[in-house]
């Protein structure tokens, strides 16, 4: 299979802080991959890289065949790259259609209908059609999560950036949530997930890789990614001989 998302020596520095540091990584069609590692690895960051918020020092990224490496954010997602936000950031004032409106119209290109359309479709595929004229900031926690879900999709991508948006569920309501992004996969969308509720992820991707420091330090299937002494060291912070 393709693959559709590729990173080639991606590198960025704040001064000394390294946010990536020479990432070599791809993404298939239709695979699902999760990215895991400790807070302040660099995940978030390797995100705003991808989606075009920020450059790399060094490194290209090549989308479906094209470097992609010097376009604006807003081409990057009109192309079909979109994400979530690790905090929920809908437009509180408006509407859940209307949230999803905006996505549908800016990233999507779409108008009248058609925008409509999709936006409904949406919001019944991600639970959220019943509260499709509630004010986005009043929300509780699992339907911010669902919005900042299906605004991704709204502008209909073909890859999805997932950022923790499983963070600060109960059970139940991650369990839902879960079902929904692999309702999602099932229509052939590209994902990439970073997530810190590791059971969670687990239920979904294919294959895994390790994050520290800005760097790759570990790839591979999922289970025997997590056994990995290096994995258990720095991400679960266990001692390998314990």
């Amino acid at each position: 299979m393709a693959d559709i998302l590729v990173l080639d020596g991606v590198s960025k520095a704040y001064g000394a802080v390294v946010v990536a540091d020479d990432q070599r990584w791809s993404l298939a069609e239709g695979e699902a991959l999760g990215v895991i590692g400790p807070n302040g690895a660099g995940k978030t960051s390797m995100f705003n890289l991808v989606t075009g918020t920020v450059r790399p020092d060094r490194g290209r990224i090549r989308f479906a065949g094209e470097d992609i490496t010097g376009w604006p954010a807003a081409r990057r997602c009109r192309a079909g790259i979109a994400r979530s936000f690790q905090v929920p950031q809908p437009f509180g004032g408006m509407t859940v259609f209307e949230n999803a409106l905006v996505a549908a119209v800016h990233g999507a290109g779409l108008a009248g209908r058609a925008a409509e359309a999709l936006c409904l479709e949406v919001l019944a595929r991600t639970g959220l059609l019943a509260r499709a004229n509630q004010r986005a900031g009043g929300l509780p926690l699992l339907d911010r999560k669902r919005l900042e879900l299906a605004r991704a999709l709204c502008a209909r991508p073909k890859v999805l950036l997932l950022d923790e948006i499983a963070g600060g569920l109960t059970e139940s309501e991650c369990t839902l949530l879960v079902g929904t992004i692999r309702d999602v996969r099932a229509t052939g969308v590209s994902i990439v997930w970073i997530e810190h509720v590791v059971h969670a992820l687990m239920a979904v991707v294919d294959r895994l890789i390790v994050i520290d420091f800005g760097r790759l330090i570990a790839a591979g299937e999922p289970h025997e990614t997590m056994a990995r002494r290096e994995v258990r060291e720095i991400y679960l912070g266990i001692e390998a001989d314990a």
